[in-house]
Parts: C-alpha cells; structure tokens; sequence
C-alpha cells in the first residue's frame, strides 16, 4: 500500500506500544516512512526521545511520547491522555515482557509482570481505542504475537502462553470489528533480531528476520485476514508444525529450539 493510500485508510496518527527500539522503532519508522504521525509509548524515556528526535528530523510526521510502564496501574489511562484529540487509527501492541528458563524457576513478579503486560495492557490498549475506530468506520490494531503462541514452548511457558491469548484475541477482535471497516491482526513472528534477542540467544535462530522485515510485513498484510507470519521458512514451519506433526512433538521441538538459543534443558516428547 502507497504511503498516501495506508494514510487515507487508517488515519493520520499511528500509536506504537514498545515504540521506542528493535521491533517498536521499526514499526515506527515504518509508519513515518508511510506518513503517519506517532504516539510511541515505552518505559525507557532516554531511547524514547532518541528515537522520536531521528523521526521527526527524518520525516514530515509529528510524534509525541510517552514514558510508561504498561503493566503499572492507571497506565493505560496516562496513555489516553496523551493521545487525547489525536485521530489514532492504528494501535501496534509490541511491548512484552519474556520471561525465559524453567517455569518453576521463576519469580512471581516476573510471570505476573509478563501476563500483565502481554494480555491485560493488550487487551486494554484495544479497549481504549477501538471505540473511535469503529465510530470512524476505518481503523487497525496490531498485535505482536509469536510463532511461540502456536504450542506450548518449555522454558517459555508464560510468554508463549500470552502470545497465543493475543493469537485468540485477535481473531474474536477480528471478527467482532470487521463489518465496521477496522482491521484486526496477529502477526505471529519467529525470531527478530531485536536488542533483546541478541543478549538472550547465543546464536540466531534459522528464519530469523530483521525489525524492518517483520515491520513492514505486518503493516502490509493489515486487512488481509487475523493472521500472518512474516517469513517464507516461517511459515513453512508453522505448517509442518500445525498440520503434519502431531502437538507433542511440535512442542518438542519447540523446546528443543528454545533451548538451543537459551543454553538452557530442552522439552522432550
């Protein structure tokens, strides 16, 4: 879609949760490249305004920021007011907290931090601005799953498991909000080399896609069904995986890969 065609359809102003590097900066960038003005939201206020300063010295879009933390209380509500009198059409929900090792070796706050963050603030992102989108006639909503929400993934149980309540939610969402003319997505993504990636993985994963790659992927693929994987190994594997291996040894193998990229005991079949 042309840069004034993707403006025309989802409105002037774009919101990015987890705006403000790896994938976040990417959808970012992405979105000015294709004219739309930012709202990028993240903790971290120093990436946050680095990241809004080469934007606006880059392209002609306006960008405003927030510094939250999602998962606190009366975030979502510090978001909304920022973007209170904006037209935002379009909500990209990439911020996710992934805990990794064992599920028992985990502390409390790390699993509720990650069921926080990855559903509820998800959920309640969409909550809060899919009303104007429906009233608009036009709108979209992203959220960033993972080919981890596919299966039960062993030394990722909680991530995966939040990645496939944005896989389930993105359908209903899809399917409740379609004949009001916004678009609903899942992009389930393999492995992104993302700063975080690269500091939890030893080694790149096979099928692994730069920022920009599953960036623009997602964006283009935004009303053309609930669901998409950037990558063309990607999605070969997730057939194999969802149509000809069995669930136990999809999650098998699963936990073998994450393994192999965590260093750390793998699930057996």
């Amino acid at each position: 879609m042309s840069r004034p065609a993707f403006a025309l359809t989802y409105g002037p102003w774009a919101l990015v949760a987890g705006g403000s590097e790896g994938l976040g900066g990417a959808f970012a960038e992405e979105l000015a490249r294709r004219g739309v003005s930012l709202v990028l939201v993240a903790r971290r206020p120093e990436p946050l305004a680095q990241t809004a300063a080469r934007l606006r010295a880059t392209w002609p879009v306006e960008v405003v920021t927030v510094a939250a933390d999602l998962a606190a209380a009366g975030a979502i509500g510090q978001v909304a007011d920022a973007a209170a009198g904006l037209p935002v059409g379009l909500v990209v929900m990439n911020a996710a907290h992934a805990p990794a090792g064992p599920f028992l070796a985990a502390g409390e706050p790390d699993i509720a931090a990650a069921v926080h963050l990855n559903c509820g603030a998800a959920a309640l992102l969409a909550h809060q601005f899919l009303p104007a989108m429906v009233e608009r006639g036009k709108g979209g909503v992203i959220f960033m799953s993972s080919l981890a929400g596919l299966q039960g993934v062993p030394n990722l149980a909680v991530y995966g498991a939040s990645k496939a309540f944005l896989i389930s939610l993105a359908e209903a969402l899809w399917a409740e909000t379609r004949a009001a003319g916004v678009d609903v997505l899942a992009c389930c993504a393999g492995a992104v080399i993302t700063p975080g990636y690269q500091q939890a993985a030893s080694r790149p994963a096979p099928g692994s896609l730069s920022p920009a790659q599953v960036a623009a992927t997602a964006l283009d693929a935004l009303g053309h069904g609930f669901r998409v994987v950037p990558g063309r190994l990607n999605r070969v594997n997730t057939f194999v995986l969802e149509h000809l291996l069995p669930k136990r040894a999809a999650i098998s193998v699963f936990g073998r890969a994450t393994a192999a990229a965590l260093n750390s005991p793998g699930g057996q079949a």
